[in-house]
């Protein structure tokens, strides 16, 4: 069986990558099976490429196994309550991953990545001269190809022990912590709700929402602070494979089952060490 690998590198246009990528899973031979990592590029261009190239594709796979001299691939149907194993007999055969798994998946079925620069492959008369944010020019908070996953809840907007708020402070963590980290932002409802929170979390918004009510990121890890770990947060975090928390109540929802590791202390001083050590 003839598995490939391929992540893009460098910059390119859709017109660029669905052509370098079609004659990629042509130039793999009618049993190639192909792992791509799922971030934002992989996913304008590889249906366009697979049909180009004659090829079945499916999305969203969180595993890939050989079994018998087949691949087999999982993934949840029937919006994540159901897990289902499945295989396919047509080849070429395109399976785009979550990018947070592909190198798991690469070492799992034991092949090495290569790189695909679709600009050079491919050329056109587009020329990318630099690719810039959308939005207001900040730099993004939500970043789902990142390892980590951080999320703020509405403890961060307490008062402390003397009795205070420290917004500022509060918000000088978080931002010194994501920019040291690389890691994406996540947020309680309670705390994108909350408005006079809104000046000194101008870097959050309801797109940062984790849990019942917002997203379902799937990062390899994930550290709670300041939320109370209770079913609305956890379930959107059933796909966080390591999860950690940071909370001043022993008896919070995360210390219940349902965090690896629960730490029982003052989020204001753990995350000011953990900046001070990553400076």
């Amino acid at each position: 069986m003839n598995i490939k690998a391929i992540r893009f590198e460098g910059n390119g246009t859709f017109a660029q990558d669905v052509p370098a990528l079609a004659d990629a899973i042509k130039a793999g031979g009618d049993e190639l099976v192909l792992l791509l990592p799922g971030n934002s590029r992989v996913k304008r261009a590889a249906a366009a490429a697979a049909m180009r190239a004659g090829a079945e594709i499916d999305t969203n796979v969180v595993d890939v196994d050989l079994a018998d001299g087949k691949a087999v691939a999982r993934r949840w149907v029937y919006r994540q309550r159901i897990f289902t194993t499945f295989s396919r007999a047509a080849r070429p055969w395109v399976i785009v991953t979550d990018p947070s798994l592909f190198d798991e998946l690469c070492a799992k079925v034991g092949v090495t990545a290569v790189a695909l620069d679709a600009a050079a492959s491919a050329p056109s008369r587009t020329t990318v001269n630099g690719v810039e944010n959308a939005g207001t020019g900040g730099e993004s908070t939500i970043k789902p190809d990142a390892r980590l996953l951080f999320v703020a809840g509405a403890g961060w907007t307490k008062k402390q022990a003397d009795g205070a708020l420290h917004l500022d402070e509060a918000s000088a963590a978080i931002t010194g912590f994501l920019g040291k980290s690389g890691a994406s932002l996540g947020s309680s409802k309670s705390l994108v709700d909350m408005p006079e929170a809104a000046a000194a979390f101008s870097f959050m918004s309801h797109m940062n929402q984790v849990g019942q009510t917002g997203s379902t990121p799937r990062h390899q890890k994930g550290l709670a602070t300041c939320c109370h770990g209770e079913e609305p947060h956890v379930v959107g975090w059933r796909f966080v494979s390591e999860r950690r928390a940071v909370n001043l109540d022993a008896n919070c929802g995360w210390a219940q089952g349902k965090a690896d590791v629960v730490y029982v202390a003052d989020a204001f001083a753990v995350m000011k060490k953990v900046n001070e050590l990553m400076a």
